[in-house]
């Protein structure tokens, strides 16, 4: 993929990105589950459903979940409030697709206490995943050196991965603002691996996954209603772009290296990773107030960039994902 093809896709689909102003805040609480970044939300029922109406104690948990951007399974929660008045919400589940270069051996999560405020979390991931992406870079750079790779390979990895302590640092900071800490992150121990495992990866976590959250950085960059998250992503979203830049670059040099049939295995984890991604977003659901605040795009729409990178990318791929209503 070359820098005159790639800059110019992203130019075209972050025109798309709503432009906000406005600052909002936000008073819901999630925690991280474990499986599949899907989250624990507990919320105040919604003032209206889907419909239009007002719900009442009859109102069934999958329509109030529903009307708070949510899924099931859920529960309805009535507390004491602190003045003696009773609080009725609803805990529900909500996803949030955020995508870096994850490595090999990622063992943590970027899981938060389920009392931490919604866009802590949120950010607590980001950061988690931005500093995950630190030693994918930095092994990443000692394995390009090692399978001979051009210096000018090298030493970009390796400006990548100082670009993603940065990156840590923005997001940290941003999850602290919100009341959150950062996650511990775990990688296992790396292990030697062929260019074929290095291909792979870099396919999938490089010019899939990174490519995407290159695009998702720019458009939070002009959505965000928060000016300090616009600022951030604003100084994010460059350094992401040349690091989906970079995978293209290390795709074209391995590819030329391997044999027909490796090859083959790499396209074929690259277009499985375009048809995962593609679920992914469209089952990213993230409440209405934190996406506004945060600028990420509803789950339909996450879901169409996603396919427009893909038929740009890799126009095969479209065959293998499922099709749009």
């Amino acid at each position: 993929m070359s820098r005159g093809k790639l800059r110019p896709v992203f130019k075209r689909l972050w025109l798309l990105a709503p432009v906000a102003t406005l600052g909002v805040g936000c008073s819901s609480t999630w925690g991280c589950d474990p499986d599949e970044n899907w989250s624990q939300q507990n919320s105040p029922l919604p003032a209206t459903l889907r419909d239009g109406s007002v719900p009442t104690k009859d109102t069934s948990c999958e329509a109030l979940c529903d009307a708070l951007g949510a899924r099931t399974p859920c529960s309805r929660v009535t507390e004491e409030g602190a003045d003696g008045s009773v609080v009725e919400s609803v805990n529900c589940e909500a996803q949030f697709l955020c995508e870096g270069r994850r490595p090999e051996g990622l063992c943590s999560d970027g899981a938060v206490a389920s009392e931490t405020p919604a866009l802590g979390a949120l950010f607590a991931r980001m950061a988690h995943l931005e500093a995950a992406s630190v030693p994918a870079f930095e092994r990443l750079a000692q394995e390009l050196a090692e399978h001979g790779a051009p210096e000018r390979l090298v030493r970009a990895a390796t400006r990548s991965a100082k670009d993603e302590v940065r990156h840590a640092e923005a997001m940290e900071s941003l999850a602290r603002r919100h009341g959150a800490p950062m996650p511990e992150l775990k990688v296992a121990p790396f292990q030697a691996r062929s260019l074929e495992a290095l291909a792979i990866e870099n396919a999938v976590e490089g010019c899939v996954r990174e490519t995407y959250g290159a695009l998702l950085a720019g458009w939070q960059a002009r959505s965000a209603e928060d000016a300090r998250v616009r600022e951030s992503l604003g100084a994010i979203a460059p350094d992401e772009l040349r690091h989906a830049e970079l995978s293209w670059a290390i795709h074209a040099w391995a590819l030329e290296r391997l044999s027909p049939e490796a090859r083959e295995r790499v396209d074929s984890a690259r277009r499985e990773a375009w048809r995962e991604l593609e679920q992914d977003a469209a089952s990213s659901h993230v409440p209405d107030e934190v996406a506004r605040h945060a600028g990420l795009p509803s789950a339909d729409v996450a879901r169409r960039l996603v396919r427009e990178l893909a038929s740009e990318l890799m126009p095969e791929a479209l065959a293998w994902l499922e099709p749009i209503d």
